[in-house]
């Protein structure tokens, strides 16, 4: 064992590092080292197999404590579970990934596959995409529901070969490379792994003489047109699911969904909070003073509301059952109307005189709310 670098060393590391500082020190010397970053290097291919070694015992718990009271000899080929840098590679999940990801580095993608001959063919049968459609509404029309007509940019079957892609419309043959398995096997250096056929794409079939209408794809680009239904009380963001209304599958395969997202207008009165519908009502000084009747918009006409004397600005009014209703059945929300009391402006001189008689004869029985702030004044500053 003499001569040996230290495993710690070797990596770059101290020996307190964690195990995913051990990972990364790894994961950075693999690369560097890797016979296909470095072909014909004989001292990098040694290096590389020194490196893996290090890996290998200092990932292990128990050889990594057994390396650290006695060294090489620790985990040596006499010592327990010694004597092989390449030990439970196979098995080692961790490895696995981190070959993975050297290997995407010198193949373009694609790190070993575990797939068995067929499984590609089979999944050449795929399904469509779901789609999604943004829709705008009227604040009105989320209220009351509405049905609308659509027009959908998708995938559809190819009527001329029926989705086969093939001119006689027989089915597709199986790929003479990868017979039918979607994979073929490519070694580097003494590493042997599986990647997409590139002869089939990984379909594991070909098309030898594709469909003259859609080029052997067995779908063609049209525009469809369908009728949604939107319920009432739908907001921005309600998601629409039409089952089986998105492209077109792949080879026989089923179709996928359409999603229609709403997005609710803005409305010049109205805004929503929950299923209940808020809006500001103006009402003239008088009316607010000694009572009266004002017209109220609602999502369904304007009714009549009744004022008490003595309202004041701010004042919240609640009609029950002109909200939106609720999606999931609940009932329906109610209208929230806050008065607002607009004081008179553009006075003439003798509404202005009559004003001044007002306030003259008035007293502060008439004005509570501005009684009871001065009290609150006088004793917050001891007076």
């Amino acid at each position: 064992m003499a001569g040996k670098q230290d495993y710690y060393e070797m990596l770059g590391i101290p020996k307190n590092a964690t195990d995913d500082q051990i990972k990364q020190a790894y994961r950075n010397m693999a690369k560097k080292y890797h016979p296909d970053a470095n072909p014909g290097n004989k001292p990098a291919e040694e290096k590389f197999k020194e490196v893996n070694e290090a890996y290998e015992v200092l990932r292990d718990t128990r050889k990594r404590s057994a390396y650290d009271q006695y060294g090489h000899a620790g985990v040596g080929a006499g010592a327990p579970g010694g004597g092989n840098p390449f030990g439970g590679f196979s098995g080692s999940g961790d490895m696995g990934d981190i070959f993975s990801d050297i290997f995407e580095g010198f193949f373009g993608g694609g790190g070993a596959g575990t797939g068995t001959r067929g499984s590609r063919a089979q999944s050449s049968a795929r399904r469509g995409s779901d789609l999604r459609y943004d829709l705008s509404i009227s604040f009105l029309d989320s209220a009351r529901g509405k049905e609308v007509s659509l027009e959908i940019p998708r995938q559809e079957t190819c009527a001329t070969c029926k989705g086969s892609g093939t001119r006689s419309g027989a089915a597709p043959k199986t790929c003479p490379a990868c017979h039918g398995a979607g994979q073929v096997r490519m070694t580097q250096g003494f590493f042997s792994i599986m990647r997409t056929c590139p002869t089939c794409g990984g379909a594991g079939t070909m098309v030898e003489n594709p469909c003259p209408a859609c080029g052997g794809e067995g779908r063609k680009k049209t525009i469809r047109k369908i009728s949604v239904k939107i319920p009432p009380g739908v907001e921005t963001g309600s998601r629409l699911k039409i089952s089986g209304e998105g492209e077109a599958g792949l080879h026989g395969g089923p179709r996928g969904d359409l999603y229609v997202v709403i997005q609710v207008e803005t409305h010049p009165v109205f805004s929503r909070e929950d299923d209940h519908v808020l809006c500001e009502v103006p009402i003239p000084l008088t009316v607010a003073i000694l009572g009266g009747d004002v017209e109220v918009p609602t999502l369904d006409g304007s009714v009549t509301m009744k004022i008490p004397a003595g309202t004041q600005s701010g004042r919240l009014f609640r009609l029950r059952g002109k909200g939106f209703s609720n999606l999931r059945g609940l009932g329906s929300g109610d209208l929230m109307a806050t008065v607002i009391v607009e004081t008179p402006v553009k006075l003439n001189d003798k509404q202005k005189q009559m004003l001044k008689e007002f306030a003259r004869l008035g007293g502060g029985e008439m004005y509570p709310e501005v009684q009871a702030f001065a009290d609150k004044v006088k004793k917050s500053m001891g007076r």
